[in-house]
């Protein structure tokens, strides 16, 4: 009896820590956790860690007990137990106690209530804010990625519900990211598979707006996830941008977000402020590779991927420095002074450029095989399809602009003479972009688009001297288009020598040709020309002369034209003008002038009109820089003499509409014109040489004008053989009858020596006052047409000679033909002497 009563009183013996867990646990879960009973659990964990795994294993135990019979009370208060002993204990043996903490909220995870899910949600969230001395060898979170992923994308019928959802999957992601990107061991959160879930979650919210207006704060799915994004991105790794970007890609591609791409713009406008700037090329680099493989897609988003691309490049563009371009295949990476040292690396410029041209050619492809495939077609479904195309092309050089105009200036030269290199010019092989294919049509759309281009990249460069901003490398090429038969490339070329003469922004006061009344009062800033520049145009400025003066002969200029002549003129002389090139462009005006009243090009009587009131808007502007008192008298008294009897030859009359013209200029009326003695006169009483004033300006003949108005050298030899051939006379008619009239005028010599006499006068007054240049000028164009004709006889001799008997031979298939040295040819007997 006395053994029953002590068994009786002991009762069953249970752990002291299963008891003290029993405890915090009250009779009615209304009652929350008893604090008194926590302190002691708390205490007993702290002073015992190695009691925390099974503490953690029963409450574990009890809360998945409390699940299954839905005794939620219970379920929060050990969670919130769970929470405080976490928070209390720091050592090493909490590793074990966290397993069990993992177990139970996933738990709380898989259940269906959203009670539960936010409950375990917020747990994880305050267990992820507790920074752990040891790295955890063997933790993986691949479950709560999954889970709070699926949460992001709740569809509950209950909106504040599904909010709450959604809220608490985006915390729980961001727990995640806070456990995981800080740990080395943990680099398994950066792999695709888990990019793939928890990019994607957070751009669904961002992407989801419903919620904005009803829920504000932390508590509004949008600007959480946004800030869980941007969090992430900050984090990421060199090694790690591209599995960050590449998920991004996809869900704009799976949810259509090209087109309209303002969510696409904004997604990347926060990936290139969060992300480090060192990386971002990465992106660009990703965006590029997304471009092409988008390359056969609609237009609208191709479009939509190239003003993304044009997003990051306005970003990236102003701290990024890529590679400089060589002409040797190697690439030299230069180091910025104004730059931090973590901006030295950035996307290789010849790469963007090269895909951005890449692009623009497909998409003039595009657009030129749309209208030969739907010329029998609907009318508006191909305007729709070419306006399309005309956005993707405007986008891409509106990126190229951008990307170029960004660059430093060392930098941006070499850009311009890469795209110089990829436009077509007639004549000459094109080694970047094959237009063999594409027709008139498909050149002339690439040439515009690549100058176009260059506008954008040209637009506020300054050169320090001018041979760095127009090389012979890229003038050459790009005086050659200005040569052609098309008025929009001439403008475009204008305009790119604008932007680049241009160095002290005076080109906006000089809009438009006009007589202006007063230069003064223009404000223009200008500086002394320098060595540099006076070396230039020494060695280019008949160049620039030259196209200027070929580019008022064409037929087709219209008022824009006239304009961007009068400017190039201005600029030259504000830029570029000492006293050699003032007497240069009088002389070309002067020129002008008179091509425009002997009109031996037979030009329309607009375009004469046109050159004669371009003359005279730039010798009033001329006058009033150089400020002579002569020649501003002389211009004036021109000028008031017109307003009077021919208005028709001002710019402010005939760009006017329908301006009357006359029917022919009258060159008798000199009061009209400038006076070459007059202007002489006026310059001379200045200190001005004008020695070379009275030698008329006669542009020189250069390879240019073969390559793009000329016919080959084969064609013509061809064409002579068949005039030739048609119009050989009778031998009837060769024996010309012998008069005395005949036989005076082969013994009066008088006429041809006069004019032999005036031939040589003319060449002697040429080489003592004409520039050194300009006479180098014309005895290379008599050296390069001399050396075309010995190429034409070489060619003619290394045909086969004709057959003496005058007979040809039939033979079947295109036999070749073989040279045959001069002294094995059998010639007939009445030719050999």
């Amino acid at each position: 009896m006395p053994g029953v009563g002590v068994c009786g009183c002991c009762g069953p013996l249970r752990p002291r820590y299963k008891r003290l867990v029993d405890n915090i646990f009250p009779e009615d879960p209304k009652d929350g956790l008893v604090k008194a009973d926590m302190e002691k659990l708390t205490f007993y964990a702290v002073s015992a860690p190695e009691k925390l795994d099974r503490i953690g294993a029963y409450l574990a135990e009890r809360l998945s007990r409390d699940v299954v019979r839905h005794r939620y009370g219970y379920v929060v208060i050990a969670m919130e137990a769970l929470d405080q002993l976490l928070m209390a204990c720091h050592s090493q043996s909490i590793k074990p106690f966290v397993e069990s903490f993992l177990h139970m909220v996933a738990k709380l995870l898989e259940s269906r209530e959203p009670d539960l899910q936010v409950l375990g949600t917020n747990s994880f969230v305050k267990f992820a804010n507790i920074e752990e001395d040891t790295p955890s060898y063997h933790r993986r979170y691949d479950f709560f990625v999954s889970q709070f992923s699926a949460m992001c994308h709740s569809t509950h019928e209950d909106p504040e519900t599904r909010t709450r959802i959604r809220v608490a999957g985006i915390k729980g992601l961001q727990g995640v990211v806070r456990k995981t990107v800080n740990d080395e061991l943990q680099a398994i959160i950066w792999e695709p598979q888990h990019m793939d879930k928890l990019i994607p979650s957070m751009l669904f919210n961002m992407q989801d707006n419903e919620d904005a207006d009803r829920v504000s704060g932390e508590e509004n799915p949008a600007s959480l996830a946004e800030s869980c994004f941007r969090e992430l991105l900050g984090r990421a790794a060199y090694g790690n941008m591209n599995n960050a970007v590449r998920p991004v890609l996809v869900h704009l591609d799976n949810h259509r977000l090209w087109d309209p791409n303002e969510f696409a713009v904004s997604c990347f406008r926060i990936i290139m402020y969060s992300i480090q700037a060192q990386h971002s090329h990465h992106v660009i680099q990703q965006v590029l590779n997304h471009l092409d493989t988008h390359s056969k897609n609609t237009p609208r988003v191709r479009a939509g991927i190239v003003q993304v691309l044009l997003e990051t490049v306005a970003i990236a563009a102003k701290g990024s420095v890529g590679p400089v371009i060589s002409n040797s295949s190697a690439y030299t990476w230069a180091k910025p002074t104004s730059s931090p040292p973590n901006l030295w690396l950035g996307p290789t410029v010849l790469e963007v450029f090269n895909t951005l041209l890449k692009h623009l050619r497909v998409s003039v492809d595009c657009e030129l095989g749309d209208s030969r495939r739907n010329s029998g077609s609907s009318i508006s479904s191909f305007r729709n399809r070419d306006s399309d195309e005309r956005i993707v092309q405007n986008a891409i050089i509106q990126t190229i602009g951008f990307f170029g105009g960004n660059l430093p200036d060392y930098q941006r030269a070499e850009v311009m003479m890469f795209i110089m290199g990829k436009v077509p010019v007639y004549g000459t092989p094109c080694h970047t972009l094959d237009t063999a294919k594409m027709g008139h049509q498909g050149t002339k759309r690439i040439q515009t688009m690549l100058l176009s281009s260059l506008i954008m990249v040209t637009s506020g460069f300054k050169c320090k001297t001018m041979s760095a901003g127009l090389p012979a490398a890229f003038l050459e090429p790009l005086c050659s288009i200005s040569l052609m038969e098309d008025a929009e490339l001439r403008q475009l070329v204008l305009e790119i020598l604008h932007n680049i003469i241009d160095r002290h922004d005076n080109r906006a006061k000089l809009r438009g040709i006009r007589i202006i009344p007063n230069v003064a009062a223009l404000k223009i800033k200008r500086e002394k020309i320098s060595k540099q520049d006076v070396g230039f145009m020494k060695k280019h400025g008949q160049q620039l002369y030259r196209h200027i003066y070929l580019g008022c002969k064409e037929e087709d200029n219209v008022q824009k034209n006239f304009e961007l002549l009068f400017t190039a003129l201005a600029l030259i002389t504000i830029e570029l003008a000492n006293e050699d090139v003032v007497i240069d462009v009088i002389r070309l005006s002067l020129a002008l002038q008179d091509m425009a009243l002997v009109n031996e090009e037979n030009l329309p009587m607009f375009c004469r009109c046109g050159i004669l009131s371009l003359v005279a808007a730039y010798m009033n502007f001329l006058s009033q820089m150089i400020a002579n008192p002569g020649l501003c008298q002389h211009v004036s008294k021109v000028i008031e003499l017109r307003n009077l009897e021919a208005p028709y030859l001002l710019p402010e009359h005939v760009f006017r509409e329908k301006c009357p013209l006359p029917a022919a200029l009258q060159s008798e009326d000199r009061g009209v014109y400038f006076s070459v003695c007059e202007v002489s006169e006026a310059l001379g009483g200045s200190g001005y040489n004008v020695e070379r004033l009275c030698v008329p300006y006669v542009p020189q003949v250069t390879d240019e004008d073969r390559l793009t108005r000329r016919k080959s050298f084969v064609d013509t030899v061809s064409l002579q053989v068949d005039i030739l051939s048609n119009s050989l006379p009778d031998k009837s008619q060769l024996a010309e009858e012998i008069t005395f009239e005949t036989l005076k005028k082969a013994i009066d010599t008088t006429g041809l020596e006069e004019q032999e006499r005036e031939r040589r006068r003319q060449v002697m007054e040429k080489f003592q006052k004409a520039p050194f240049e300009e006479i180098a000028a014309h005895c290379e164009s008599k050296n390069n047409m001399l050396h075309d004709r010995l190429a034409q006889i070489f060619e003619l001799t290394i045909r086969p000679p004709p057959s003496p008997s005058g007979s040809s031979s039939v033979t079947s298939g295109p036999a070749p033909y073989q040279s045959v040295p001069v002294y094995e040819i059998k010639f007939p007997d009445l030719c050999v002497y």
